[in-house]
C-alpha cells in the first residue's frame, strides 16, 4: 500500500483537478454553441440542447451502479480509462456528422463522467492523511467552478471564433494528454477486496449518509431553481445588459468559495456545512427582498458564489468521511443526487416562473434551503460532527460475491 503523506502531491492533485475541468467543460460548452452545433448536425437549437441533457442522463443513470461494478478493480487504471473516454468522445464529436452517432457518444460520456466524478474526490483523500484531506479535497475539485466561471466563456469564444468542431478537439486532445499525466503523477491504489466490501445496499444505511444525501439533493434544487433562470431575475433588477459580466463575477465567487472549504473544512467540517446552508438561505431571502434593485443583486449574487463554491466539496467530505472504504460508492451517490436535483430544480423553476413569476423563485429556494439547514443543524453525530467527533463506526461487512 502506497504511503500516505502530511504534505499535498500537488502534481497528482492538479491532475485530477484538470481531468475535472475538462469533464465539466465537456458537459456544459454546448450550451453556448448551440446554434453552431445545431448547423453542423443539421437539427434544431432544440434538438442540440439535448446534448446536455443525455449527457447528464448518463452520469445519473452510470454513476452508482458502474462505481460499484468497477470498485474492486484497480483505481488509476479505471479513473484513467473516464478521462480517456471524455477524450475520445471530444474527439468523435469534432469530426461526427451524425446528430444520433453524437447524441449515443455523449451517452456514453456522460457515463464515464459519472464514475470519474465519483473517484476524483475519494481518490485525492486517499492520497494524503487526515489533517490535509479537505485541502486536498478542494484542490481536486479545483476545476469544476474554474471551467464554469472560465472555461464556458472561453469555450464559447473559441467556439464563435474558430468553429465549435475545433474547440471539441482541442478539448479532446487535452484530455488525452491529461490521461497520460495522470498516469505518470497520480499514485496507483488497489481496488477494494470483495471480503471487506460494503454491499451497495448497506452503504446507504450507513450512519449519517441519508441525511447528507438529502440535503445535497435539497441544495441543488434550491440552488438550480433559480439559477436556470438567472436572466430573467438579473433583467428583473435591470441587469439585462451585464448578465455576463454578473455571471463571471459570480463564478469568481465560487472559486473564492472552494479555496475556503480547503482552508476551513480541515478544521471544521459541521461550522462550514451550518454556515453554508444559512448563506445560502440569507442570498435568497435577500434576493426576495431586494430583487428589484441592481446593486444589492450583485452584493449578493457574491455571497451565493461564495457559498455555491463551498458546497459540493463539503457534501464530498461529509460523504467519505461517513462512508469509509466505500468513499466511492458515496460519492456516486452524490454525483446522483446532484444530477437529479439539477432537473428537479429547473423543473420547479419553470413551473414557478410560469405560475407566479420571476419573484416567486427566491422564495421557493430560500424554503427549501431552510429545510437542508435544519436537516444539518439535527444531523449533528454522524452526518455533519463537531470537530474532534470519532469517525463513524461503519458496519462488519459481508463476505458476498456481489457488492
Amino acid at each position: 500500500m502506497p504511503r500516505k503523506s502530511h504534505h499535498l502531491p500537488l502534481g497528482g492533485l492538479l491532475a485530477l483537478a484538470t481531468a475535472g475541468f475538462l469533464t465539466m467543460l465537456t458537459e456544459t460548452v454546448p450550451a453556448g454553441l448551440l446554434g453552431d452545433i445545431g448547423g453542423g448536425l443539421a437539427v434544431s437549437e432544440s434538438q442540440a440542447g439535448q446534448l446536455l441533457t443525455i449527457y447528464a442522463a448518463g452520469s445519473v443513470l452510470a454513476a452508482i451502479p458502474l462505481t460499484s461494478l468497477t470498485r474492486g478493480l484497480p483505481r488509476r487504471p479505471v479513473l484513467v480509462t473516464t478521462v480517456a473516454l471524455v477524450a475520445l468522445v471530444n474527439l468523435l464529436t469534432a469530426v461526427s456528422d451524425s446528430y444520433a452517432l453524437t447524441m449515443a457518444a455523449r451517452l456514453i460520456a456522460g457515463m464515464g463522467a459519472g464514475v470519474q466524478w465519483a473517484m476524483i474526490a475519494g481518490y485525492a483523500m486517499r492520497l494524503v492523511d487526515e489533517p490535509v484531506k479537505g485541502r486536498a479535497l478542494a484542490i481536486s475539485m479545483a476545476g469544476v467552478p474554474t471551467a464554469l466561471a472560465l472555461g464556458v466563456p472561453l469555450g464559447t469564444y473559441a467556439g464563435s471564433l474558430l468553429g465549435w468542431r475545433y474547440t471539441f478537439a482541442v478539448m479532446g486532445g487535452l484530455a488525452l494528454v491529461v490521461a497520460l499525466w495522470i498516469s505518470a503523477t497520480v499514485r496507483p491504489f488497489p481496488g477494494e477486496e470483495a471480503a471487506t466490501r460494503i454491499p451497495l445496499r448497506r452503504v446507504f444505511l450507513l450512519p449519517g449518509l441519508a441525511a447528507i444525501l438529502v440535503s445535497a439533493l435539497l441544495f441543488e434544487i434550491g440552488h438550480m431553481n433559480l439559477y436556470t433562470y438567472i436572466d430573467p431575475y438579473l433583467r428583473r433588477a435591470g441587469l439585462g445588459d451585464a448578465v455576463g459580466p454578473v455571471l463571471l463575477a459570480f463564478g469568481v465567487a465560487a472559486m473564492a468559495g472552494l479555496f475556503a472549504a480547503g482552508a476551513f473544512i480541515d478544521r471544521n467540517l459541521r461550522a462550514v456545512v451550518v454556515g453554508t446552508l444559512g448563506l445560502f438561505t440569507a442570498c435568497m431571502a435577500l434576493f426576495g427582498l431586494l430583487g428589484t434593485e441592481a446593486w444589492p443583486v450583485v452584493v449578493v449574487m457574491f455571497g451565493w458564489g461564495f457559498a455555491l463554491g463551498l458546497a459540493p466539496t463539503m457534501f464530498q467530505a461529509s460523504s467519505a468521511r461517513a462512508a469509509g472504504s466505500a468513499a466511492d460508492i458515496a460519492q456516486a451517490m452524490i454525483v446522483t443526487v446532484l444530477n437529479a436535483g439539477m432537473s428537479i430544480g429547473s423543473v420547479t423553476g419553470g413551473i414557478a416562473l410560469d405560475v407566479g413569476g420571476v419573484d416567486t423563485l427566491p422564495w421557493i429556494s430560500c424554503a427549501v434551503f431552510a429545510v437542508a439547514l435544519a436537516i444539518a443543524l439535527g444531523a449533528r453525530r454522524n452526518a455533519f460532527p463537531a470537530p474532534g467527533a470519532a469517525p463513524v463506526a461503519q458496519p462488519a461487512t459481508e463476505r458476498e460475491g456481489v457488492a
